[in-house]
């Protein structure tokens, strides 16, 4: 890097650092300032402007708090107290940020449950966090009935009421004797402020959300977020994407995961701006819907940077008013391609997790990058890359029993400082809603006895400037479109299937597309039936999880402690002219499995045949 890129990268890190760090001084001295009392003041401010758009509602600021309070009012109605859980599963849509903010007025924490999730792992999700309440949109509702013989209550009186959003019979579904309807008890409530002896006592240290996270291994764990976190995510990627009240984001990402529920919408609506809110990403109206409606920024995964840029051309894909786009996982092999195609301004490339208390951004887009810690700042970010042993899966231990820091260039886990220290609150660790899968984050005595970290479960690499490149995730669980696919899970779900006696779940590189294509190595009967397999399948999983390919085997190679032997599996991959196993590919079209062939696997690494 030469002298004058050296320079504008120090000032673009030095001025989006202390841009940031000012947004959240006040968020970490106001510690009984929360989100609805944010918004309250914006209504009060830009009252008629629109806050939040879609296809099908519009609610400007004043309108935005009015649903809000109707909300709260309604929570209070059902006796809700502080801390008590309500499970949302709701498609994204203005009304999913009302439902919440109310809520969190009246002191209660909302969970957001994925809806891609069925059945048991979606009977799992609430179940972990013991709702009082579960409010289910009526498109959804024939997805919760599904889900709803896998419920486990203590007693009977610790059911969760079920309220349904909208007409489950117009979806398919009934409600009669299960839902109870929600819309008409919230459009006659009072859309004025909670009176204040009607507001419990809560600061920035309570509980605000519970937003699920498959972490490295296992099914979805609840992380906890609180208000304090809620507003510094907020408010940070306010000041890190330079929002203004001019802004208009387009969201497109789960509202049920931090990026598509906090950042996209928070980091413009803290400042005044607008939001349009698509139920889901769709590549072929992408630009129709940015441009149509003013857009200035979107929020981004990867993936959907992939998907655009494997699109065919579209006709508005250069017409628009973005001036940036932020998200994580944008992969070196298209970022340029990406950016100089559809004429990005800036691309704001960034590291975190929703649990994590490991933050940093790519202030300067340098390409591959996900971010930087310079040497000036390390003191104010305290993140190490540490040496990693592959065998154990944890960090090396020296002699003296302690972790060491990864030379430039070496390839290690991401690990930061848990502090509890009241000035520096983003270096806390919430954790999650089990004790126990909370401390299996937390490494301990690793520099010095008894200092806590957080581990990221992430592998990165640090070059000497202080940027990080992501490497891969550890453990079994790898990234599928965007989403955690979590091994075990799918494991579970596919030996439910009769005639299936063992499953081994993993994940397999595809060239040209990012993350790793679900594979699975099936142990079965003599007449299994791939069509009734892709059924299950089907049902039984989200989209995301299904095994794109299978391998028929006699049995499953174990390790000595009966695990299950995955690491050749991988090297080996879905090439059919290199295994004797018969293969299969999933095919929507067919409804079933079909033989993976020779052809079929050129196809696939040409790009011919998309997956």
């Amino acid at each position: 890097m030469d002298l004058f890129a050296r320079i504008r990268s120090e000032y673009a890190y030095l001025s989006g650092a202390i841009r940031t760090l000012r947004r959240l001084k006040p968020v970490v001295e106001k510690k009984t300032r929360l989100w609805p009392d944010v918004l309250e003041e914006l209504a009060d401010r830009y009252g008629d402007k629109p806050a939040l758009l879609s296809h099908n509602q519009q609610l400007t600021y004043a309108a935005f708090m009015g649903r809000a309070n109707q909300y709260a009012h309604w929570a209070k109605a059902q006796n809700l107290q502080k801390g008590d859980v309500v499970g949302l599963l709701m498609p994204n849509c203005p009304e999913f940020l009302a439902v919440w903010t109310g809520i969190a007025r009246a002191g209660g924490v909302t969970a957001l449950l994925n809806t891609n999730l069925r059945e048991t792992s979606l009977a799992h999700c609430v179940n972990i966090v013991t709702p009082k309440h579960i409010i289910v949109d009526a498109a959804l509702a024939g997805q919760f009935t599904d889900a709803e013989q896998h419920l486990e209550y203590g007693s009977e009186s610790e059911r969760p009421e079920l309220w349904v959003y909208g007409n489950a019979a117009e979806n398919g579904a009934s409600s009669e004797g299960t839902f109870k309807p929600l819309k008409p008890l919230v459009d006659a409530a009072d859309a004025g402020p909670l009176p204040p002896e009607d507001r419990p006592a809560i600061t920035t240290d309570d509980k605000c959300l519970y937003i699920y996270t498959s972490g490295t291994t296992g099914l979805p764990k609840a992380a906890n977020i609180n208000h304090y976190r809620v507003q510094a995510i907020m408010h940070g990627f306010s000041a890190a994407t330079g929002a203004s009240d001019q802004d208009r984001m387009y969201d497109c990402m789960p509202m049920y995961h931090s990026a598509g529920g906090l950042i996209a919408t928070g980091s413009v609506l803290t400042r005044g701006g607008s939001v349009f809110i698509a139920e889901r990403f769709s590549a072929s109206t992408f630009w129709d819907d940015v441009v149509d409606n003013d857009c200035t920024m979107f929020q981004y995964i990867g993936e959907l940077c992939r998907y655009l840029l494997n699109s065919p051309p579209h006709a508005k894909e250069r017409s628009h008013k973005i001036r940036m786009c932020n998200g994580n996982g944008l992969r070196p092999d298209i970022w340029e391609a990406f950016q100089s195609r559809f004429q990005i301004p800036h691309i704001l490339e960034w590291y975190a997790a929703t649990e994590s208390n490991a933050v940093f951004f790519n202030f300067d887009a340098k390409v591959g990058a996900i971010g930087r810690i310079p040497k000036w700042a390390e003191h104010k970010f305290v993140t190490e890359v540490v040496r990693f042993d592959y065998e154990t899966e944890a960090p090396k231990r020296n002699a003296q029993g302690f972790c060491e820091i990864c030379d430039p260039g070496e390839t290690g886990e991401v690990i930061s400082q848990i502090l509890n220290d009241p000035k520096r609150p983003s270096q806390r660790f919430e954790g999650y809603s089990n004790s126990q899968e909370s401390q299996q984050k937390v490494l301990g005595s690793v520099f010095e006895p008894g200092d806590r970290w957080f581990r990221s479960g992430d592998l990165m690499r640090r070059d000497a400037l202080g940027y990080f490149y992501f490497i891969d995730r550890i453990g079994d669980t790898f990234r599928w479109k965007g989403e955690n696919v979590a091994t075990s899970e799918v494991s579970e779900s596919l030996t439910n299937f009769a005639g299936v006696h063992e499953a081994n779940v993993y994940g397999v590189s595809v060239p040209g597309i990012e993350g790793r294509a679900g594979m699975v190595a099936l142990v079965v009967e003599d007449d299994f039936d791939p069509a009734a397999f892709y059924t299950h399948v089907r049902k039984a999983l989200p989209d995301y999880a299904h095994p794109v390919f299978l391998r028929l085997q006699n049995h499953i190679e174990v390790t000595g402690t009966f695990k299950q032997r995955k690491i050749e599996l991988v090297k080996q991959g879905f090439n059919p002219d290199g295994l004797s196993d018969p293969l299969f590919i999933i095919d929507d079209g067919a409804q079933s499995y079909v033989n993976l062939t020779p052809a079929l696997y050129e196809d696939i690494c040409s790009g011919k045949r998309r997956l």
